[in-house]
């Protein structure tokens, strides 16, 4: 096997692939597997959502055969799970695990009967051949509620079920030393309910988050990003500093339908620039990951991995190295770029991309003064940067540091200062040589230059930036991922949880009770007609109530059949999960996890 990686490029991308409702899929998705080919740097590990066909999977196959050459595509349900993941490495081990909670047996014409596969697709992969060289990867895709808010409350309670489901398996992963990377499109933003679910019960990070932990929880007129008053962000700087992939003034498939049908005809080239409001945009697709690796391994195993080696504290006791792990050093937003004949977004998401590192903590000897002079550091440039005027800027060629900026192309500025002309945006970016439209955002670096004072740079930034080589920052990183017990909600998001599993109950409790009364009533309707028939002189008329009664018997048996068994089946799910919620809540406050087996009936509820 190949020598050991210390660097992992991970890439998620929801290719929007269905059958028959997704425009240009097969000439989109050949062009998503160049780019999956050709894109730097290359990825180690890709997960695909929404390639529901198994040709395209051959397609991206086809394209990616030398940079991924295995790969796995699975199989569920009666239309498919549309999951897949490319690797460099061999798939050591897979497995499909179907959600609890999938779609609402009444939602077959809402694209319910396509949710009925979803899951978590599962694969080992092993990169070397230690015990612990393998990363095992996760790929989902969870319930969406379609933007309209009466079924986003009907089917929150699916993604807290899946998110539920998906810590479960991460965590799994991560007491068994290995690295766990989620690759998913949640359908959630950042610090919603399933996002805090997932993240709180499972010992893995937000990949964007712990590199722009300032960055936007959610489009303009979500109630979070509201809260926080921030001025209205622009197409490339929610690109590069929020992570948006979803609704980006840059996609066209999220484009009005006139301009949709302007640019299929080719009347204009229809190029968006870079200082365009993007109210709508918002990330919903997320790389997660663990810190990977045994946190109680001895210096002789982690010897073979970096060289690790005893060091003397100040009092002279030997003191065994921290074991290494993975953390995040680059994150970004990819797939930008549009078709180069059809002149379409190659997905209606954008890709998120991340590089992870295999870092070894500094030794106890050597961290305290590493430290120490880190964050005089800091604090020395964070003073100048509030100033305006950092002597350590000084201009240099395109792509590196100036003084106006700060190293991710957002300028530092004062707090007072917020808005700059869109002309004068325009003059620099003109002398920057950027172009109106970026043809790809590979590094924020270069896909993204913001005139000075356009926004604040964020007051509460990360010590470990994206490009960070300071291994304070990285220590810092590595210790806030220790194995162990990840925070938890509070007690009343419990509540919340809790309260949103009765009210979908409830919800689904009376739609069982219409299935029976449907099927009651179509039952007296055909006993009705069948007497009713003798006493009708005409024969037409008499058949055509035995027709018509005997379709309406045909529909009550069907939601006699969805009431008794698939209504039953999802309220037994549903109690279930607030079992585990309830005993989740009871161990957090104290109480043990045995609370609940002495309350016996009194707690859970037979509906």
């Amino acid at each position: 096997m190949d020598e050991l990686p210390i660097e992992l490029n991970v890439l998620t991308l929801n290719c929007w692939g269905r059958k028959y409702t997704s425009p240009y899929r097969e000439e989109r998705m050949t062009a998503i597997g160049r780019y999956l080919a050709t894109t730097e740097p290359v990825p180690h590990i890709v997960g695909l959502q929404e390639c529901f066909e198994y040709q395209d999977y051959l397609s991206i196959r086809r394209e990616t055969r030398f940079a991924l050459p295995f790969g796995k595509f699975y199989h569920s349900g009666a239309f498919g799970c549309g999951l897949a993941i490319l690797s460099r490495w061999p798939v050591e081990e897979s497995s499909m695990v179907p959600f609890s909670f999938c779609g609402r047996p009444s939602g077959l014409f809402r694209g319910d009967m396509f949710m009925g596969a979803q899951g978590v697709a599962c694969a080992r992969i092993r990169y070397g051949e230690g015990e612990e060289d393998v990363v095992e990867v996760f790929n989902t895709n969870t319930r969406s509620g379609h933007g309209d808010h009466s079924r986003e409350n009907s089917y929150i309670t699916h993604r807290l079920s899946q998110a539920w489901e998906i810590a479960k398996l991460a965590r799994n992963a991560s007491e068994r030393g290995h690295l766990a990377v989620v690759l998913a499109s949640l359908n959630a933003t950042p610090f919603s309910l399933p996002y805090r679910l997932l993240t709180s019960h499972a010992a893995i990070r937000d990949a964007w988050r712990v590199l722009y932990p300032d960055s936007s929880l959610g489009s303009t007129s979500h109630e979070l990003e509201r809260a926080r008053g921030r001025p209205t962000p622009t197409a490339a700087f929610n690109i590069a500093e929020n992570g948006v992939t979803n609704n980006s003034a840059y996609n066209t498939w999220a484009w009005p339908s006139s301009e949709q049908r302007a640019l299929r005809s080719g009347k204009r080239p229809m190029l968006v620039s870079p200082e365009v409001p993007d109210e709508d945009g918002q990330r919903v697709d997320y790389i997660f990951f663990s810190r990977g690796g045994d946190p109680h391994a001895s210096p002789t195993d982690l010897s073979e991995i970096l060289s690790a080696h005893n060091t003397y504290t100040d009092d002279g006791v030997v003191a065994a190295p921290s074991p290494p792990g993975w953390i995040i050093k680059d994150a970004r937003v990819g797939l930008v770029a549009r078709h180069p004949d059809l002149g379409c977004s190659l997905s209606d998401h954008f890709s998120v991309e991340a590089t992870l590192i295999l870092h070894t903590p500094t030794p106890p000897r050597h961290r305290r003064r590493s430290r120490s002079r880190s964050i005089s550091k800091i604090n020395w440039q964070t003073q100048y940067a509030t100033l305006g005027d950092d002597p350590t800027m000084s201009p240099k060629k395109s792509g590196t540091v100036t003084q106006s900026q700060s190293p991710h192309g957002i300028p530092s500025t004062p707090n007072n200062v917020t808005t700059r002309s869109n002309s004068r945006a325009k003059e620099k970016g003109k002398e920057r040589g950027r172009p109106a439209t970026p043809r790809s955002f590979t590094s924020t670096e270069a896909g993204v230059h913001i005139a000075a004072g356009t926004y604040l740079h964020s007051p509460t930034a990360s010590s470990y930036r994206r490009g960070s080589r300071d291994r304070a920052a990285w220590d810092l990183q590595l210790s806030s991922l220790e194995l162990g017990t990840p925070p938890h909600l509070p007690l009343t998001a419990y509540d919340e949880i809790i309260h949103l599993i009765d009210a979908h109950a409830v919800r689904m409790y009376r739609q069982r009770r219409l299935g029976i009364s449907h099927f009651a009533f179509w039952l007296v309707v055909l006993v009705g007609s069948y007497v009713g028939i003798w006493f009708l002189p005409d024969g037409k008329g008499a058949f055509g109530l035995l027709v018509a009664s005997s379709l309406g018997f045909t529909a009550g048996v069907v939601t006699l059949l969805l009431a008794m068994l698939v209504y039953a089946a999802e309220l037994n799910k549903l109690n279930e999960f607030e079992w585990e919620i309830r005993n989740a809540k009871a161990v957090i406050s104290g109480m043990g996890p045995d609370a609940l087996a002495h309350q016996g009936s009194e707690e859970e509820k037979a509906w």
